[in-house]
């Protein structure tokens, strides 16, 4: 895998689908680690254009600003970093857990607008999980982690934020996912299975001891990708 090309496309996705893109620009930014100042410099602008596309002052940036940007934070990475951000989402795809997705949004989302986003249908208690708040989410395929995934490679799942939702495609009964969920000290904010065959009801009886929303939602994968990238804010 070209880590610096599959990175690039993410993050060119991610902004492009943005309800703010500025806001995206931004959080990409923060990851990196990398001042306005500094971002700035590496593209010959002043900061106060960078300060502005991401406020939303500035019209959002097209697509060969966008790439310019990208370009411009992989090389400060690179050249000043020494490639961090670049090991750390080599480590992460180059694992074997099944990651077919994540992503950190730049703002905090209610448990229950995110759910509402993907047409999800919650099978715990009511309120349980409800007053927390989705800050990315990671999509999973679920035989394929569930059959190679070790304590190492689990916090990897997580990314650089803990409030998530970790979605669960290929799901036959849902047992395994929250099980495995359960025995890790670090948990999500929202368990979602994508199309399961059934859902037994220890998964069910697990999210609520474990005060996780365990939700079901029914669209098809590209359409629900489509919608945890594109999650507008409340």
């Amino acid at each position: 895998m070209n880590i610096k090309n599959a990175l690039s496309e993410k993050i060119a996705g991610e902004i492009t689908l943005s309800p703010k893109p500025g806001q995206t620009i931004r959080k990409w930014r923060n990851v990196f680690d990398i001042s306005q100042t500094d971002l700035a410099c590496c593209l010959g602008i002043s900061p106060s254009v960078i300060s502005d596309y991401e406020s939303g002052r500035r019209k959002s940036p097209g697509i060969q600003t966008v790439k310019k940007i990208i370009k411009a934070l992989i090389e400060i990475d690179e050249k000043h970093k020494g490639s961090n951000i670049l090991h750390q989402y080599k480590s992460m795809f180059d694992t074997d857990e099944g990651i077919l997705e994540i992503m950190e949004y730049p703002f905090s989302i209610p448990a229950d607008v995110f759910i509402k986003n993907i047409d999800g249908n919650v099978l715990t208690s009511d309120n349980i999980g409800m007053n927390k708040n989705v800050k990315g989410f990671t999509l999973l395929d679920s035989i394929k982690t569930i059959k190679t995934i070790n304590t190492s490679d689990y916090t990897h799942l997580y990314g650089w934020n803990t409030d998530r939702a970790l979605v669960f495609t290929c799901i036959q009964f849902g047992r395994s996912p929250m099980i495995a969920v359960r025995v890790h000290p670090v948990k999500p904010t929202v368990v979602v299975y994508h199309q399961p065959g059934a859902v037994d009801s220890l998964a069910v009886k697990l999210a609520e001891r474990e005060n996780i929303s365990l939700v079901v939602t029914n669209l098809p994968l590209g359409e629900l990708k489509k919608k945890l990238i594109s999650i507008p804010e409340r």
